[in-house]
This record gives C-alpha cells, structure tokens and sequence, in this order.
C-alpha cells in the first residue's frame, strides 16, 4: 500500500490532498511497525506534499490523527507546520517520555510553548523544557496563523512529488532524518562514517561511544576547555554545561588513527533521572565540520574581522525587530494588552538590551583586534571623572549582587590618553567582570592612581574578589573558567572574555591589562603634563 503511493506522482491538487491523508493515516496507524526505508520515504514525501496541501486540510489531519498520534517521526513533522498546524497535533499528541525528550530539539520555540502549557506531560519532559531557557518558548499565537511563504528551491530530491519544493523541506526532512537517528534503538549501521554518538557522565566526563574507536573519546570532559591544540572540546561546551543546557556545535579536538584524528562539532542534550530529576550527563552526536564552519582555515590575507563583523550586521537585525515588537507589546501601541503578556514583553525588551551589550563588546573586541596596537590616540579623557560614571551606573548591580566597590584615589589629575568610549567600555568591563564573580557581601576594593615622574602611565588597580584569588592568569582568561561563587549573569560574557576584551581596548591605547597575584591593574597612557607632574610631586615633598 505505501510502496504504491510513493510510486505514484500526484498529478494535481487533489491527488495531493489524497497522498496526503493516505501517508498520514498509515504512518499514525503502523508507523512503529514499518521498515526504516519505508519511514524515511514517507517522511520526505509528506514534507515535500506540504506546500501543495492547503493550510485547512492539514489542519483536519492533525485534528483526526493527534488523539492517537503516538508515532513520534509523524508528530515531529506536524510539530514544524504553521502554528495553526502544529499547535492542534502537539495540544493532543500523546507519546512516551523518551520520544518527546528525543523531540524537542527538532521542535521550534512556538511549538515548545504549546508544550509547555499542557499539564498532562511526564515530569521528564517539562524538567527538560526548563533546561532550555526561557529564551526557547515563544509566544502562543492564534490559530489563524499566516502560511509559510515559499523559498527557492535549494537543493533536489529523488521523489516523484519534488518540484519545486521550498528550501525548508529540505531542512525539515534533514531534522527528521536527524531525530530518527538518535531513536532508542541505537545500531552501528545508522551511524555515518563521519560521525559518532557518545554518552557523558554527571561530571561530563564521556563514558560510552559508538562510530569510532572508545580510546579517542573516552575519558575526555565535556566540562572544561582544552587549548594549545589538546584533545578535548572548547568554552562552548564547558559554558554550556555549566548551565545544564543544550549544546549546539561545539568544537572537539580528538586524537587517533586519520578516520578519527582532527576536529569535530557535537550537539547534546543533557539528560536527567525520571524518578529523581537528577542530572545525569549529556548524549550527544558529532560529526566533521562543514567547510564554511572552519573560518580560520581560509587565507591568511583574508581579513576575519570582516566576516565577524557582517555577522553582527546581520545579528542585528533581528534583534532590533524582536526589541521593537517587544515595546509594541509593552506600549499596547495596536490595542489593550494583557498584564501578563505585557510584563513578558518588558523582559523581552531589557533581554534584548543586554543582547545588543553583548553585540557591543564582540564588535569593539573584532575592530580592536584587526586594528593592532599603535600609538596612543590623541584625544584626551579624565578617566577619574569616567570612573565615578560607572560607579553611579553599577549601583543597581551592586545592590542585587549585595556587593560594596571602594575605589580610592591617589594623586591625580588622572588625565589620559585615550578614547573617551573606549575608557568607559574598559573600565566598565572591568569592574561589571570581577562585581559578577564577587561574593554577596563582599567589598571589592581598588585605587586609581597617578604614577610617579619617571612612568607615563595611569593605574586603576583592583583587589582580586575572593572567589579567583588564588586562580592562574591562564585561569582568568578562560572563557571556560567558572569560579566558586560566580553570579547568573556572569555567564553571559564570561570573566575570560571580559578581561581579553579590556586587554585588547587598553593595548590599542598604548596600554594594557596585567593580571598579577593580588591586584588586575588596568595601565593607561598618561597625559599629564610632565610640569605638573613634578610640581604634584615637590608638594608632596
């Protein structure tokens, strides 16, 4: 029977719609009882039927087939439609635990908070929805959804029913093709050559592999970082981890015989006890990067400063339409809007404003360090008068971290010699960094100070916080070092970057940062003149 359909090219738009319910019945029927080959073919054809099907049959499909839709392959693709689809499947949809945790990763954010506000699911699958970040669930739309708009043709397919399908088909088959083979019946023969799957401990440390050999992968950690080219995968990962959340594309570095040896990009999922909720490690799968994944492998004479920054651009972008709607929202701008929609667009728009902070510092960080150091700007900025700014700024922060910063001044003026947003970015960095890491309670402490006729250089120096005392430069800048005690916001920019950043702001200015093993002391070139200078210095004789 469904050897027959798959034959058969529907000629027009009602053998469509017949193909269509045909396929969509069987596989809700017999799904689980159909050779992979069959699976696989069925899948494809449906998502590439889809644009010509119109929006109301398939709502009527999911609406028949939803109540004793326990094929989960047949839900993931219902789950991808239109929200006006996707929302009648996943309301009524009814698989085991292990089939929805393997789900969600396929799923996107409008259809997750579908998920999120059904109150019938196992406790495994709402644990695990909380494991994604807020930031994961959108907004619930109505049912009368806008239809997808169809995409040029991005790559060809063997099926008779293939013209001109939209270049999301294509992606939504490959995220199927995806989630079949991470099902819980895992077999040798379902894994690429050129990709593994492999198991983590609660430390995060790998103890199972299939696809290559136990001794490239085993024993590595998924928790720290490895650098200088060893074995291991990088501060993507080990961030990640620490927040028990999804792990997209990171890097792993392995070492072995050629089929193994080189680099790969891993996606997990952490996974937790049923009974408990207790956190039990990540499954992941990898594979060999894509060419246009390996950036640093191009020429050298090829700036990646501005590949970084048109990546910004085009971050950008969305970010400013989300802010906007988001403020449309709050503002009630098209009409009354409810609190509680308005208090999640109010989170959306401060979000976002951290969002384009951080967007800030990987632009200043890409234009600092494509543009080498040189001499020291002419412009000339009192950085006493910048340093008392960003006190008043972190007042707020101080306040909710239960944080005291005490930085005293010693001789003066503290003229220098550098731009003025510059200073401000630095010394706002700095000090946002090490309050983040502080303990509550704790007093960071610090000096702005003028050197002696003999420098050229400003200081501001500060007291190390308790929690990284005692941790190695190479410690601090880390993106993957997490020190005891670390605020939740910490985890945004981590400390490591924070501090390459102000390096790398203070060495264009002719200065620099210096980790030593009491104090970070952020040097900045002085435009004191040399008179006045030596007059501070007679006075203070």
């Amino acid at each position: 029977m469904i050897a027959t359909i798959l034959r058969q090219a529907p000629a027009d738009r009602r053998a469509s719609i017949t193909a269509w319910r045909q396929l969509t019945d069987i596989l809700a029927q017999r799904g689980n009882q159909l050779a992979d080959d069959d699976i696989r073919r069925s899948l494809h054809a449906l998502a590439v039927l889809r644009p010509r099907v119109p929006e109301s049959v398939r709502r009527d499909c999911a609406r028949a087939v939803a109540r004793h839709g326990r094929f989960a392959p047949l839900v993931a693709l219902y789950a991808n439609d239109v929200p006006a689809v996707s929302a009648i499947m996943l309301r009524d949809a009814r698989l085991a635990e292990a089939d929805w945790l393997a789900l969600l990763p396929a799923t996107s954010a409008m259809a997750r908070s579908v998920l999120a506000g059904r109150s019938d699911l196992p406790h495994g699958v709402y644990r695990a929805l909380a494991s994604l970040g807020s930031a994961s669930v959108a907004l619930p739309q109505p049912e009368a959804a806008a239809q997808e708009e169809p995409a040029p043709v991005a790559e060809a397919t063997p099926e008779p029913v293939s013209e001109g399908h939209p270049s999301q088909i294509s992606e939504l088959v490959r995220r199927i093709d995806k989630y079949q083979s991470t099902r819980a019946q895992p077999a040798q023969s379902r894994v690429p050559r050129a990709a593994f799957l492999f198991e983590t401990g609660p430390d995060g440390v790998v103890h199972w592999v299939e696809g290559v050999t136990r001794g490239a992968v085993i024993g590595l950690s998924i928790a720290e970082a490895a650098y200088g080219g060893e074995p291991g995968t990088d501060g993507v990962a080990a961030g990640a981890f620490r927040q028990r959340a999804e792990i997209i594309n990171a890097r792993m570095l392995l070492e072995g015989t050629p089929v193994e040896a080189g680099e790969w990009r891993f996606s997990a999922l952490p996974w937790f006890d049923p009974a408990t909720g207790q956190f039990r490690g990540y499954r992941a799968s990898a594979r060999r990067p894509h060419r246009n994944e390996m950036p640093y492998g191009r020429p050298a004479a090829e700036d990646s400063g501005d590949s970084i920054r048109q990546l910004i651009h085009e971050l950008r972008s969305p970010l400013n339409a989300i802010s906007g709607f988001a403020q449309i929202i709050s503002g009630q701008m098209f009409g009354p809007v409810s609190h509680g929609y308005r208090g999640m667009a109010e989170t959306i728009v401060a979000d976002a404003a951290s969002v384009q902070s951080i967007i800030d510092d990987l632009e200043t960080a890409a234009r600092s360090g494509s543009a080498g150091t040189g001499a020291p700007p002419e412009e000339v900025v009192d950085i006493g008068v910048v340093v008392t700014q960003v006190e008043s700024e972190l007042a707020a922060l101080l306040a909710d971290q239960r944080v005291d910063l005490s930085i005293s001044r010693v001789g003066g003026p503290f003229l220098g010699h550098a731009g003025d947003a510059d200073v401000r970015r630095m010394v706002g960095r700095l000090l946002t960094a090490l309050v983040d890491v502080s303990e509550p309670g704790a007093i960071l402490v610090g000096q702005l100070v003028t050197e002696s006729r003999h420098d050229d250089m400003l200081q501001l120096r500060v007291v190390r916080p308790a929690t990284i005392r005692f941790a190695t430069a190479a410690d601090l800048l880390d993106p993957g070092f997490s020190p005891e005690g670390e605020a939740p916001g910490a985890a945004v920019l981590s400390l490591g970057f924070s501090l390459r950043l102000v390096d790398s702001l203070a060495r264009g200015s002719g200065g620099r940062l210096d980790i030593g093993h009491n104090a970070l002391t952020l040097h900045l070139p002085s435009a004191n003149s040399k008179a006045e200078v030596e007059l501070e210095a007679q006075q203070g004789e």
